[in-house]
């Protein structure tokens, strides 16, 4: 309620300094500007919380809401409760020719942000500006080769998550992990002490290495494909590779189509030979059910100068089919994938007619440069490219290649942190 006015009663104001006027009212504008910082800083918590207690007595509600004293208070339990905390960076490794073999500390990811409820002054839905993708970036598989002997072999589960963080980071988002090679697994396999009597290739793998790459690499939206090296074939250092000729299990000859190593290829025309193998694929996907897809190369198949002239092409043709429809029905969403030569050089000089085998995706091999241009449109073809460092002078074209939708990267120098230094390097470039 307002209160009525006083009349002058002649204080002789007339003969106050008009400087000492103007202080005055200067200083009662900045104690009234200032007045909640004053009261907040001169008056403790508890005796201004009493204060308000006691004026808001005398003071109609309405009126309340609109004094900013009233209703000063600490932001509530619940608001700072509801505020995200701060996440923590991944760290990397720094770009190097070799990774450490020391565990590398490995920190907890970062907190979901569906978890997270935004503060009370923001949007359900805040929009966040969204950065163009690189060309390499737009490849739907960026993926990179490493052999059954390196990243996991020997490993820690800290050191094998690191990696899988160094390869994402230099933009890599597939990793392809041999598995199998010289007709033996690295995993521990029921199948084959069942067959041969030992459980696995002499490795010093730990018992859940697959399962941390697995899981790592799905972290951060990455996959992880198995890599079954070398395919149907072996040569005389497997430990398979006497009891395979006691049993009759190789074809006869000798493969030269690797310089520096004789090969011999086991026969899947023996119903026995194929189903050992069909029973791998099958023990491999129900084991690691994550894992992405499993892939073979251009070894799955039978090179034209072995002797004898036999057209080994529809028993080979047959063996794949029943493999891939019996590994689907073990894991219907792993995906069956070849890197290989083009169909015409596959089933002229390999017997391997893979257009008639059912496969997911192909990628053509292509690690000569002199028929390069010839190589391109099976390339676009299909579902992309498998390159060496012999290439890197034709990534740029591949990468702005809208027609080539995956790049798979093999380390002809068995160093593949090295190969995806450069990657990330070259790419980078390419705007």
């Amino acid at each position: 309620m307002a209160r009525e006015k006083k009349q002058p009663s002649g204080c002789g104001c007339a003969s106050i300094p008009f400087s000492v006027i103007l202080l005055i009212l200067g200083g009662g504008y900045f104690l009234f500007t200032q007045r909640e910082y004053l009261i907040s800083r001169l008056i403790p918590d508890d005796i201004r919380e009493q204060i308000s207690v006691e004026i808001s007595r005398f003071i109609p509600q309405d009126l309340q809401q609109k004094i900013p004293f009233l209703n000063a208070s600490k932001p509530s339990d619940e608001v700072t409760q509801n505020l995200p905390e701060a996440t923590p960076i991944l760290e990397t490794l720094p770009p190097q020719s070799q990774l450490p073999t020391a565990p590398i500390s490995n920190p907890s990811p970062p907190t979901s942000t569906a978890a997270l409820k935004p503060p009370a002054n923001l949007p359900e839905n805040p929009i966040t500006p969204s950065t163009p993708k690189s060309p390499w970036e737009k490849k739907a598989i960026r993926g990179i080769y490493f052999s059954r002997y390196q990243v996991t072999n020997n490993a820690t589960e800290e050191t094998i998550r690191a990696r899988v963080r160094y390869y994402r980071d230099r933009g890599i988002n597939t990793l392809i992990h041999g598995v199998w090679g010289n007709a033996c697994t690295m995993y521990k396999s029921a199948v084959m002490q069942a067959k041969f009597g030992y459980e696995s290739c002499p490795n010093e793998f730990e018992d859940k290495w697959l399962d941390w790459l697995i899981d790592e690499a799905h972290k951060h939206d990455m996959e992880v494909h198995a890599y079954f090296e070398k395919g149907i074939k072996i040569d005389e250092n497997s430990p398979a590779f006497n009891l395979a000729v006691q049993r009759g299990w190789i074809v006869p000859g000798v493969d030269r189509t690797h310089p520096g190593v004789d090969h011999y290829v086991l026969n899947v025309g023996i119903p026995e030979v194929a189903e050992f193998f069909t029973n791998i694929l099958v023990e491999f996907v129900t084991k690691y059910p994550q894992i992405d897809a499993v892939q073979l190369d251009d070894y799955l198949g039978y090179h034209a100068e072995l002797p004898g002239q036999v057209d080994r092409t529809l028993e080979l043709t047959n063996f794949v089919k029943s493999a891939i429809a019996a590994t689907k029905a073990a894991n219907s969403s792993v995906s069956f994938d070849i890197c290989h030569h083009n169909p015409y050089w596959a089933k002229r000089y390999f017997a391997a007619d893979w257009e008639n085998w059912g496969v997911d995706r192909v990628f053509i091999q292509v690690y000569a440069d002199e028929n390069f241009a010839q190589e391109l449109p099976y390339v676009e073809a299909y579902d992309g490219i498998s390159i060496t460092e012999r290439q890197f002078n034709r990534l740029e074209e591949l990468v702005r290649n809208p027609k080539v939708d995956n790049i798979l990267l093999f380390p002809l120098s068995g160093q593949p942190e090295k190969m995806a230094d450069e990657v990330n390097r070259l790419t980078g470039k390419i705007k």
